[in-house]
């Protein structure tokens, strides 16, 4: 059962993609993703419990086109992270946002 707190995406493809509901946190990692465009997000910059699995699951059961760069990084702990980049053009038709406000 869904909760109706948890926020929502309602979403397409562009130009012709079909609407599709998105929940959670792989609503918030979309919404992440449009929002920083070409930049990308990286776990480092939008630190989520698991950012790579939420983008994981908009890739295979969204089917959303999402493009990881790897990249390096210094620090305490130096090693290696991804940047992920919206590469399919989505529209937002609705959220738990605009409803609440049209309500």
């Amino acid at each position: 059962m869904r909760h109706r707190s948890k926020i929502w995406v309602r979403a397409k493809v562009l130009p012709d993609g079909e609407p599709m509901t998105i929940y959670g946190r792989e609503a918030w990692c979309l919404r992440s993703l449009i929002e920083a465009g070409e930049k990308g997000c990286t776990p480092i910059s939008h630190p989520g419990p698991r950012f790579a699995a939420y983008v994981h699951d908009l890739r295979h059961d969204y089917g959303l086109v999402i493009e990881s760069i790897h990249e390096a990084h210094a620090g305490a702990y130096p090693g290696k992270h991804c940047r992920y980049v919206l590469r399919s053009i989505v529209a937002i038709l609705e959220d738990n946002d605009t409803a609440r406000a049209a309500a």
